[in-house]
């Protein structure tokens, strides 16, 4: 699934969503959420979780999943609007992106997806 593009409805993402969708990948997804997930907070690593579990879903459309793919990709970018080292400010813009993609596809999140993400936020950040 990852970086193809061959389906027309991905022809009419925004082209941020494009730039970012190819820098997405699982590997380095599990690698930021794990390694920055006390820095980052509970709400932006969940909203994250959200949209990874979504996008595993095989009900999830195709654009609903370009839209997941690039609000990650941009979740794991290096190069931020705002530094994710910024003190207390660094994740902000992560967290718009995200909650942004999360209203988007929110139909696609089910009580499922979330179970999956409260049993992982609780291995990380306890109850």
């Amino acid at each position: 699934m990852f970086g193809r593009k061959k389906n027309l409805e991905q022809d009419h993402a925004p082209q941020a969503d494009k730039e970012y969708e190819k820098k997405y990948t699982e590997d380095s997804f599990w690698d930021k959420v794990v390694k920055f997930a006390k820095t980052a907070g509970r709400e932006v690593i969940e909203k994250a979780l959200w949209l990874y579990y979504a996008a595993q879903q095989p009900n999830t459309p195709l654009w609903a999943k370009t839209a997941i793919y690039g609000a990650l990709g941009y979740f794991i970018s290096p190069i931020d609007a705002i530094p994710d080292i910024t003190p207390v400010i660094g994740y902000a813009d992560d967290l718009a992106v995200l909650a942004a993609a999360v209203a988007t596809v929110a139909t696609y999140i089910t009580a499922e997806v979330k179970e999956r993400a409260a049993e992982k936020l609780r291995g990380w950040f306890g109850a």
